[in-house]
């Protein structure tokens, strides 16, 4: 089977795989901390690499080796490595290639968590950073140093589906031998391959889309092998390291990604749509809308318009709040991805430990309501939005 020639529908679902002696149809669970040599040497040849094999589950281990790599298939990517979440992928990314002395421009629309872990640990760290406009290129150009080492973005914005132009900012970044990395969380492999736009590393939540139940957490960083062969080295040194049954899990995730991908994109258009002409709604912010600002861009690097859906209503924090309780249907938890609904109020929980001014620098406002659309019936999604904002 070539891999290369497939679709990734397919890659998705028979991509890399680990069979025992039993040649089992689905993934068998390698629940064991340990692997068993035949004799001392072949000990010694597999911890000196001079062999392949598994020693240890730190190290490597069959579903994680299957989870990674087929996530790697799907971004186009020479090679994956997982960890035990999104933001332990992210902060393995910071601790591989970064050191004191370095500087990293970074857009100021990224997740709240990933903001708090660039300005917590990477000052103590002796790393600088610099934060910039999510959308304006110029601004990126402006803001490089003879020292910087990294430009971080996530595109589309959390939770505002603002677009960071991932072609131009690669030229930016390989101009001055920094590296690209690009949060793909919200749109997942399914919709958005950053490595084929130029990115030097794609880094994800699989907690998010590629579960798509919200049962278990993961991370994923993928690009050439070798970058990966770093971040490896750190993750296998600090145990950063996803489990063998989240990597199980997520393997079934993965198998039906595009089709749940394809059906919840369709379901958050007409959710946007909807809400678009609602009386009380001040703003629907979606990159699938016709009127998004940055349209021709959208269609350039995505293959679909996402799962998410923000909206302002008037009203401030009163107003969303009281949306947000009035709801029956949509579940009240900041997880994204799931095929339940989710409803949020990002300016009191997935940025609440931002400072006020950095919020609304991002465009984070008071009124804000981050929805991820599910698999409900749409029809369902909009009657319990439509009696929420009648509360208003």
């Amino acid at each position: 089977m070539s891999i290369p020639s497939l679709h990734a529908e397919t890659i998705a679902i028979r991509g890399a795989d680990e069979k025992t002696a039993f040649n089992e149809h689905n993934p068998a669970l390698f629940l064991t901390s340990s692997f068993v040599f035949d004799s001392a040497a072949e000990g010694a040849a597999l911890f000196a690499g001079q062999s392949s094999g598994y020693t240890y589950s730190r190290t490597n281990n069959p579903n994680v080796a299957a989870f990674q790599t087929r996530v790697a298939q799907l971004e186009q990517g020479a090679a994956g490595i997982a960890t035990a979440t999104g933001m332990a992928a992210i902060n393995a990314v910071f601790l591989t290639f970064l050191k004191a002395g370095d500087h990293v421009v970074a857009s100021r629309s990224l997740f709240g968590t990933t903001v708090g872990l660039m300005n917590g640990l990477l000052p103590k760290l002796g790393i600088e950073v610099t934060f910039v406009s999510q959308t304006d290129v110029a601004d990126w150009q402006a803001a490089i140093q003879p020292n910087t080492r990294m430009l971080f973005l996530e595109t589309p914005s959390n939770p505002l589906n603002e677009l960071a132009d991932i072609a131009a900012l690669a030229a930016i970044a390989h101009q001055h031998d920094a590296l690209l990395v690009v949060d793909n969380s919200f749109l997942s492999p399914a919709l958005q391959q950053p490595l084929r736009l130029g990115a030097d590393l794609s880094v994800q939540s699989a907690t998010k889309a590629i579960d798509g139940q919200g049962r278990v957490m993961g991370g994923v960083v993928c690009g050439s092998e070798a970058l990966i062969k770093e971040v490896y080295l750190h993750v296998r040194t600090t145990g950063e390291v996803l489990s063998p049954f989240n990597a199980w899990v997520l393997l079934g995730g993965l198998e039906t990604l595009y089709v749940r991908m394809e059906k919840q994109c369709a379901n958050a258009l007409a959710i946007a749509q909807f809400l678009q002409v609602q009386p009380q709604v001040k703003q629907v912010h979606y990159t699938g809308l016709a009127d998004h600002p940055q349209r021709e861009l959208v269609n350039q690097q995505q293959q679909g318009g996402g799962i998410v859906v923000a909206f302002e209503v008037n009203g401030g924090e009163t107003a969303a709040w009281k949306v947000i309780d009035a709801v029956s249907l949509f579940s009240k938890t900041g997880n994204l991805g799931d095929v339940k609904s989710t409803i949020t109020h990002p300016w009191t929980t997935t940025h609440g430990r931002m400072p006020a001014e950095d919020k609304l620098q991002a465009g984070i406002q008071p009124g804000l309501i981050r929805l991820s659309v599910g698999l409900e019936h749409v029809a369902d999604l909009k009657a319990d939005l439509a009696q929420a904002l009648s509360e208003l």
